[in-house]
């Protein structure tokens, strides 16, 4: 062992000794060299470990044997710019991983291994690793009235706030089994608060679990309502996995083992299970890539979007997504759209232009690839896929009327004021009628009226928030609809497990109005104690014969403690609600006896139940679609999101009154009017409709007027909008 101690560390043997300066000891005598060559190997280390997970990836694409969990992970990689961002926050902890197992020998007990680093060598570690380049000085001095597509200088004082491929922020400290990285549950039977933490799996079987011919549907909420949530969380985050899919020691296999070895974190099977039968088995689970935090080696997450509400959904937030998702043929500002295909005439988004994808697997002979979109994962529903093509449809439709009205415009112009537009259009529909509908009686207390943009507020997405948004996978129902002119079924319900990434259906079955129509016509699923989470995402979403693909319920919770999230009281307290001590507390938040003794059962304390279980199981606020403390996390999030963006679309400065006014009379209904072949719509799209009653012609809603866009060649030098503060 001695042996492979790195040079330097052997001068610690004689330091141990004197216990009380020890640590001082460590880092005046820890050589740069002995760090250099940790790094080193890190970069070695986490190299392989990426090229094996390509290699693999491509070799099972040409040879089209994905498998179902590896074909949702495809989308979960990190690509471009958060790519590089993430292998340098892996180097990172890797590096401080290797520095701790050199050192275990020579430490008595548990210690974190930041504490033996001096603020100095910590940044070495960082410049060498390249997380530094998160620090690089931005340049806000161009004027500029448009958003950055990064996100970039929207705070003048903070430059990088709200920025792409930064860390998501945390709302209350990590907690993590080692203070540092290692997730709650990985140390099995390792106590926390005085009890260990259950199987995510058995939680899962034993809360979420529901026998699905009791479904009940939404009577108050349409399928838009769900589909709306996904659209806007693709919006605003996205903490894709680490890269790796095999550990960075060993080089064993995430897939097919199901040892804890970072960055493999497997979901173990319960004994019982329902389904599985060989409980040593286990679901693969990938750790969300770490993010480069300066000063701090304690875990974070990378978030790869813009944390504003700024149809980067459509846009992307990376310039070369951004250009590539450009039509740079002509001056007109439009999007690229489908060279292949049309919808009876109107366009499809451009297909990727990888020579194999998970789309082109599930279409088998249809020979359909996956669409390109401003976020990776349009394509995994059919009901994303469709109001994807239909943003991109409405961005061209506004370049071509902003076209007309000012012939002069250029190309960029043009893209930019459209894309302005249809941001504002995406911040209108979500504040004025999605988020009452979810927020019920709490949305006027926790996103009072506006009061202009604060440059002290701090608009990027919390951590704890990337779970909670989650609480819509309690609406999804089990099948997908398509629905014909007279909103009448056409053909058989698809199920959910086989409409993921089958874009094909879309192309070949008759367009994206057949989905609209059921997403307006049809009822969301209606979350409740009873009935949490479909069958279809809990157990039967890749139905294999040996192993089961998906636990959706179960991937959360590991996702809650693989995020270093704090427990369900935690956060009660943070939202400035009572933190149930025990079973009888727990039962009078929940309403509901027996579902608190399942949780104490499991759990043992309330202060340990995962945040995204513990909330969703609350009793809705009234009027809304989610309990109060979803209410408060969700809330805060979206009011931080609002008063720290400067490019708010009430924000003086950034419209001008006459178009604010114009902005005021959009809806949902009138986007689907304009860029399909639908006639009816609903008045309230997201309440639930039941054709033809509450469905009025296209005529009866009203349109954007473009003319307060009309401008004259003078207004034109100096852009509209570059001096609003």
């Amino acid at each position: 062992m001695k042996a492979e101690i790195f040079p330097g560390l052997l001068v610690f043997l004689s330091l141990l000794q004197a216990s009380v300066s020890s640590s001082y000891g460590l880092r005046e005598e820890l050589w740069d060299t002995s760090l250099r060559s940790s790094v080193d190997e890190a970069k070695r280390l986490v190299d392989a470990a990426y090229k094996r997970t390509r290699d693999r990836i491509k070799e099972n694409l040409q040879n089209d044997a994905l498998t179902p969990t590896e074909l949702l992970g495809y989308f979960k990689q990190p690509v471009a710019g958060t790519r590089a961002a993430v292998r340098a926050a892996d180097y990172v902890e890797t590096t401080l991983t290797l520095l701790k197992e050199k050192l275990r020998w020579a430490v008595r007990g548990d210690f974190n291994v930041t504490d033996l680093l001096t603020p100095a060598q910590l940044g070495m570690i960082f410049k060498a690793s390249g997380c530094d380049q998160q620090d690089k000085h931005i340049n806000c001095d161009a004027p500029n009235g448009y958003r950055m597509i990064t996100g970039e200088c929207n705070n003048r004082r903070n430059p990088s706030l709200g920025a792409s491929n930064r860390a998501l922020v945390r709302w209350l400290p990590a907690e993590y089994e080692d203070g540092v990285s290692v997730p709650h549950g990985w140390t099995e039977g390792k106590r926390f608060s005085g009890f260990p933490f259950p199987l995510v799996r058995q939680v899962s079987n034993e809360i979420v679990r529901f026998p699905s011919r009791q479904l009940r549907m939404d009577q108050q909420r349409s399928l838009m309502f769900m589909q709306w949530g996904q659209f806007i969380d693709h919006d605003l985050d996205f903490s894709p996995d680490t890269p790796a899919r095999v550990t960075f020691s060993g080089g064993v296999d995430c897939h097919t083992s199901c040892a804890k070895q970072p960055p493999c974190f497997p979901i173990k099977i319960p004994p019982n299970d329902p389904r599985i039968k060989n409980t040593k088995d286990c679901l693969p689970f990938f750790r969300s890539a770490p993010a480069c935090t300066s000063g701090r080696a304690i875990r974070d997450q990378i978030n790869a979007l813009t944390s504003f509400l700024d149809g980067s959904v459509v846009y992307g937030s990376e310039v070369p997504l951004a250009n590539k998702l450009r039509d740079r043929s002509n001056q007109l500002g439009l999007l690229a759209v489908n060279r292949n295909f049309t919808d009876s005439g109107r366009a499809y988004m451009p297909f990727g232009r990888m020579q194999k994808d998970p789309c082109l697997i599930v279409s088998k002979g249809a020979n359909i690839p996956c669409f390109l979109a401003g976020d990776s994962r349009a394509n995994e529903m059919l009901g994303l896929a469709c109001m994807h093509t239909l943003f991109v449809r409405e961005h061209n439709r506004l370049a071509g009327g902003l076209k007309r009205l000012n012939p002069h415009w250029n190309g960029e112009k043009l893209y930019q004021e459209a894309r302005k537009i249809l941001g504002a259009m995406i911040q209108i529909i979500t504040y004025r009628d999605y988020l009452p509908l979810l927020l019920g009686s709490s949305f006027q207390r926790l996103i009072p009226r506006y009061r202009g943009y604060n440059e002290s507020a701090d608009p990027r997405i919390s951590n704890v928030f990337t779970l909670a948004f989650r609480f819509a996978h309690a609406s999804v129902p089990p099948t997908v609809d398509r629905l014909n002119e007279n909103y009448k079924p056409i053909g058989p319900k698809i199920l959910l497990r086989n409409a993921f990434f089958a874009v094909w259906r879309i192309i070949k079955e008759g367009g994206i109005d057949p989905f609209l129509r059921s997403l307006m016509a049809n009822q969301a699923k209606l979350m409740t104690q009873q009935q949490m989470v479909v069958d279809e995402l809990r157990d039967r979403m890749f139905e294999q014969v040996e192993r089961i693909g998906f636990d959706l319920p179960a991937l959360n919770m590991q996702r809650c403690r693989d995020h270093g999230l704090p427990g369900y009281n935690s956060w009660r307290q943070f939202c400035g609600l009572s933190q149930p001590s025990g079973l009888k507390a727990l039962a009078a938040v929940l309403r509901n006896h027996n579902l608190a003794k399942k949780f104490i059962q499991l759990y043992g304390t309330p202060k340990n139940i995962d945040i995204w279980i513990g909330a969703l199981a609350e009793p809705f606020v009234t009027g809304g679609r989610v309990g109060p403390l979803m209410a408060c996390l969700i809330g805060t999030q979206f009011r931080n999101i609002r008063d720290g963006d400067r490019f708010w679309w009430e924000n003086k400065g950034v419209f001008t009154p006459q178009q604010r006014s114009a902005l005021a009379k959009i809806s949902l209904s009138r986007i689907i009017c304009d860029n399909t072949k639908i006639s009816k719509v609903p008045r309230h799209i997201f309440q639930a409709n039941r054709y033809p009653c509450g469905f009025v012609s296209c005529s009866q809603i009203p349109k954007l007027d473009l003319r307060a866009w009309k401008s004259k060649m003078t207004e034109d030098v100096t852009e509209q909008g570059m001096s609003f503060k």
